[in-house]
Order: C-alpha cells, then structure tokens, then sequence
C-alpha cells in the first residue's frame, strides 16, 4: 500500500460521497419545469458553470462539464497508474470531441470542446486535423490505432472499442464494463445500422467479444454468442430496435458494481474505478432527469422504467 493510493482512494471515496444520487435525480425529474429542476441541480456539486435560465441542453452539457471537472480533480490525486486509469474510464469525452469536429468538418457550427487537460490521449493533435482523413491520421499515430477508415462510422467506432479493449487490458477490474460497452457498441453499429468494421475496431472487437460473436450474420446468434463477460449489456434485448432499453441499463447496473467497489477496504484501484463509476452513472441519471423536467414531468413514466 503506497501512500499516493491512501491519498487517492480516501479523495475518490469522498467525491462518490458528493454525489447527488437517486433521490435528488428523482426530485429533478418530478420538478414542475426545467427552471425549478435547475434551482435544485445548483444546490449540488453541478452547480460549477451552471446557468439557471439554460434550456435542456445547456443544462445537460453544464452536467457533463462538472462530471469532466471532477475526474479531472480525482485523476490528479492518483498514483500515475490510478490517472492513467481515470483517463481511460473518461474516453468517452474524447470520442465527444471528436464527433463534434467531425460535424464542424461537414458543415455544422463548430461546438466548445470538453477542456480535457490530463486527461487528454490525443485531442490536441485531433483538434487541428482539417478532414476526417487528418483524424483518421493522428488516431493512428496514437494508442487509438487505426479505423481503417475516415468515415465519421469507422472513426468513432473504432475510438469506443479501442478505449473497450485498452481499459479491459490495463484496468482488469473495469474489464466486464468495457465488454458490456463493446457488445452494445458493435449491436448498434453492425446488427442497427448495417455498418461493417474495419481496422482495428475488428481486431478489438474480437479481444473483448470473441470471433463467434463479431462474425455471426444475425443479433440473434451475435448475442447467443457472446461471452458471459459481455452478454450481461444485451439481457433481455430481443431486437435491434429495442437496444435503447439495454444502453440505458447499462448505466445503473455499472453503478451497482462500482457501488460494490467502493464499499471494500482496500486502497488500490478498485475504489478509484468504483467512483469513476458512481460518479459517471449519477451525471447520466441527472442528464435523464433534467429531460424528464424539459418536459414537465411527462416522461417521468419513462424515466422511473429506466431506473427502477
């Protein structure tokens, strides 16, 4: 046990601690309107950037924009393994980034990109590129590897299950999360929407799925054909169509686990990966919530089937 652990694990236990948590995301949807919702939200650790006459989503990125300062702080109090680890389990903004620049390349307003800072792997370098076939470049020239294509597709497909397979190499303890994710990545962008893998996103896709399941023709046999590691994400999902349900899921039973995590004594990973998880699946829950609230509680119904 090296001090830099003690350190980071008694941060990461009190910044889960922080968190707002089932009831006050309960209390945000069941507001009368999103400006009610807001007066709330800024009672709690989301209240960093947040704008109370905001739309829904404003809000929502003001939520995510916390969540991105607080891994950020709980990265910098982590032994160089634990931020590594914290820079994986954060891809996810990134792939955002990344996305966003893509649009701004075919045409869209360019969008403020999420401020990475340590937590960076290649978003300066991607930031500059002036075509997707400059992205497809610095993503191959970094850990990311290759897409094996400059399509907006094979370019963010290629990002979430590069960041699958290097978060189930280098953070055992996240392993099953990172295959759960990869099932419901490849579900959407093969079985979903038809697209075909290529580069590496085909050789990471097999490391965390297994061949059987990335070659089978049909959802049906993809999912009877995965690991038990991955097939978890996909319980319950008949149909394509209804991978919303499971993507939605996901999110409370990572939580559960990383709950689990955090509960143990130990000062080493675990902890760090369970409140990287406690914190990432309660910003996800607050961002639902304030959409029901947008509504006027309309969607609440939808919102309690997701959480329950």
């Amino acid at each position: 046990m090296s001090a830099g652990w003690v350190a980071g694990t008694t941060r990461a236990r009190a910044m889960a601690a922080a968190r707002a948590g089932p009831g006050r995301a309960h209390e945000l949807a069941t507001a009368p309107n999103l400006s009610e919702a807001l007066r709330v939200l800024a009672t709690t650790f989301y209240r960093r950037g947040l704008d109370l006459t905001a739309g829904p989503g404003r809000a929502q990125r003001a939520v995510s924009d916390a969540l991105l300062w607080q891994l950020r702080v709980l990265a910098g109090w982590q032994p160089r393994a634990g931020a590594a680890a914290v820079r994986l389990l954060a891809s996810g903004f990134e792939i955002a980034n990344t996305r966003d620049r893509l649009r701004a390349l075919s045409g869209a307003p360019e969008a403020s990109p999420y401020r990475l800072g340590a937590l960076a792997t290649a978003w300066p370098r991607l930031s500059r590129a002036t075509s997707p076939t400059g992205l497809r470049a610095v993503l191959t020239a970094s850990v990311w590897g290759d897409p094996g294509s400059a399509t907006p597709a094979a370019l963010l497909t290629g990002m979430r299950l590069s960041a699958a397979a290097r978060t189930a190499a280098q953070v055992p303890v996240a392993a099953h999360w990172a295959a759960g994710d990869a099932a419901l990545v490849l579900a959407r962008e093969v079985h979903l929407t038809g697209h075909r893998l290529t580069g590496t996103a085909q050789r990471d896709a097999v490391r965390l799925l297994g061949t059987a399941a990335v070659r089978a023709p049909a959802f049906t046999g993809f999912r009877a054909r995965l690991p038990a590691s991955a097939r978890w994400a996909l319980e319950g999902v008949e149909e394509p169509e209804d991978l919303w349900r499971a993507e939605a899921r996901w999110w409370p039973a990572v939580e559960r686990d990383a709950v689990s995590m955090l509960a143990g004594a130990r000062f080493d990973m675990s902890p760090l990966v369970g409140a990287v998880g406690v914190l990432t699946a309660d910003a996800w829950r607050v961002r639902a919530a304030l959409e029901c609230a947008a509504h006027d509680g309309g969607a609440l119904e939808a919102f309690d089937e997701l959480l329950g």
